[in-house]
């Protein structure tokens, strides 16, 4: 690939990791802002790889004039699925290429106080449970339960002839692959702690919805701690997904 194709959803959603990753294996990164009405394209061109970005909107927003971006990113990822191109989506981008591909898209739920299902978002940082881990090529050198950092309230049915690469308890399609030209992580591996400070400090009411009031302390004290670990695995899985998508 001789370059990405970035769609980003908000100002603090960017590529992160990703456009470093890629700069290094010498494809350029162009982003396009949608948040501030930069178009989708129409179709990828020859050698591009797409990548579609997280954001608080979800696929049941498809439709609404606030989001209007939507609906042209899963009409460009059914394009790309249907002629075999490459993509990676991350958390709301895993939703978008899930819903493309034919897959239902759903608020993800747990069991409440009453035993009843309830909304259960997850948020923050935790282990995710690989599949497959001795024969996926997305897996190769990672531990069996790589820290990643979590940031979701919906969840999607694995996609028809997807492959299932990953779950944790709360939410179990965390990882899939369509073919070996298409990669959804619902996860996020593409950050920097500024970056999540950010998201700690701006979207402190989901934070505290999710994890109660100490919600924002916990993640910021993680990130202090479990970071520099986690590095260095993103980085390899992030550049797994590469290979495999330039392969």
């Amino acid at each position: 690939m001789t370059r990405a194709v970035v769609l980003q959803h908000t100002p603090t959603e960017g590529p992160g990791i990703v456009a470093d990753l890629l700069a290094a294996r010498g494809a350029d990164c162009q982003v396009r802002a949608l948040h501030r009405g930069e178009p989708v394209p129409a179709a990828l061109a020859d050698g591009e790889l797409l990548v579609v970005m997280g954001g608080p909107m979800g696929v049941g927003d498809a439709g609404s004039p606030d989001y209007p971006f939507l609906a042209p990113e899963i009409a460009l990822l059914a394009s790309c699925i249907a002629r075999a191109q490459p993509v990676l989506g991350i958390c709301l981008g895993a939703q978008l290429l899930a819903a493309a591909a034919g897959a239902r898209v759903y608020p993800n739920l747990g069991p409440g106080p009453d035993g009843r299902p309830a909304p259960a978002r997850e948020v923050g940082w935790g282990e995710i449970d690989l599949i497959g881990a001795e024969s996926e090529p997305l897996w190769a050198g990672l531990p069996a339960r790589p820290l990643v950092l979590h940031w979701h309230g919906d969840t999607f049915d694995l996609p028809p002839g997807a492959v299932h690469l990953a779950s944790t308890p709360l939410c179990r399609h965390q990882a899939f692959r369509l073919g070996r030209r298409q990669v959804g992580l619902q996860f996020h591996c593409e950050l920097d702690p500024t970056t999540i400070g950010t998201w700690v400090r701006e979207d402190a009411d989901y934070v505290r919805d999710a994890n109660g009031p100490h919600g924002r302390a916990r993640i910021l004290a993680d990130t202090e701690r479990l970071y520099a670990t986690a590095r260095p695995i993103w980085d390899r899985l992030l550049g797994n997904v590469f290979d495999v998508l330039g392969s």
